[in-house]
């Protein structure tokens, strides 16, 4: 018997034509980390975001035209919101064996390799309402800056999809349904690098925007608990998992993260959303990629881990030190005391 392949077409090209970030507002970003992220791009279709997650601060939003767009669909990067949401009703730990159609995962491996069956099943236990509460507690469905001139909005829907097109589960493992932006999900791992603080992001657009940063809180999370259990598969998709390009370019400091690729109407997407650890602070990265066969999850964390280079062999991580440490120091402006 003869087998036919499907094969998906792409409409969308992966490649961009002329100056990258052209048009951008750069004159409060951090010109190193602005520099290290247009190499890393290099000629790819896309958008990176550099967070600092200590207070906020947007250090770097190259092509913000499409950073500051509505989004696209999230793809496997949504199972960072599920993993929280489980963790946080007590369903699941790290190390509890979850029954799948014919084998059992923990959500160590399951983040790590980015097991689609896992956390479909993790969506059907907890039901629509309570992962919807969770994602938009973590500031999916809302702006994540604060005043960012022409931020969109990302969607979170208020039903899930119908049972014909995988219910709850389906937006669960992959996100189909939702629309994030590189904003919101930036603003969420920045929440879960610094141990529950989400931040209004900021986008300085003048060097007296950044002599008189002050940071906005929007919300605390009560994660702190649970980032341990997030980070040993965050940790591990860039070890041995879905992100393992990351360490083609780099091996110096630990990186955490999550991948994510999908296609909606000829488009592929290609997520990568990442911290770093470092004794001078951390960083949070966020490679979003648009357009055709080249364009998927592990490959923007590969540029993800080109940018890193970049930042290393410009020495920039061994001067952050002082700069740390009054961030640390600054007074900040909290909007709102939200569990």
């Amino acid at each position: 018997m003869r087998r036919h392949r499907y094969y998906e077409r792409f409409t969308a090209s992966s490649f961009v034509n002329g100056v990258v970030g052209e048009g951008d507002v750069t004159a409060g970003e951090d010109p190193v980390v602005r520099q290290a992220a247009i190499d890393a791009m290099g000629d790819m279709n896309g958008t990176a975001v550099v967070i600092d997650p200590a207070n906020g601060r947007i250090l770097a939003m190259v092509n913000q035209k499409l950073a500051l767009s509505p989004g696209a669909e999230p793809c496997s990067t949504i199972k960072l919101s599920v993993a929280l949401a489980a963790l946080s009703e007590g369903l699941v730990t790290r190390d509890t064996p979850v029954q799948l159609a014919g084998f059992r995962m923990n959500m160590t491996e399951a983040i790590a390799h980015s097991n689609n069956l896992y956390f479909e099943e993790l969506g059907r236990e907890l039901g629509f309402e309570r992962v919807r509460h969770y994602a938009t507690q973590f500031g999916l469905g809302e702006l994540a800056g604060y005043h960012i001139q022409g931020e969109q909005l990302g969607i979170y829907p208020d039903h899930e999809l119908p049972a014909s097109e995988g219910g709850v589960g389906r937006m669960c493992s992959f996100g189909q349904g939702v629309s994030m932006t590189p904003l919101q999900l930036g603003a969420l791992v920045a929440a879960i690098a610094n141990g529950g603080t989400l931040y209004y992001l900021q986008h300085p657009t003048s060097p007296e925007d950044v002599a008189s940063f002050q940071p906005k809180v929007k919300r605390t999370l009560d994660i702190a608990r649970y980032v341990p259990d997030l980070q040993d598969g965050m940790a591990g998709a860039v070890e041995y998992g879905t992100a393992r390009r990351l360490r083609a370019n780099f091996h110096e400091l630990p990186v955490f993260g999550k991948t994510g690729t999908c296609s909606d109407k000829g488009t592929r997407f290609g997520w990568f959303a990442a911290y770093s650890d470092t004794p001078q602070g951390n960083l949070v990265t966020v490679f979003f990629l648009e357009g055709g066969r080249p364009t998927f999850g592990p490959r923007a964390a590969e540029l993800t881990g080109e940018f890193y280079k970049n930042l290393w062999d410009r020495n920039y991580f061994a001067g952050k030190g002082s700069e740390q440490a009054q961030a640390a120091t600054a007074p900040v402006a909290s909007e709102a005391g939200v569990r």
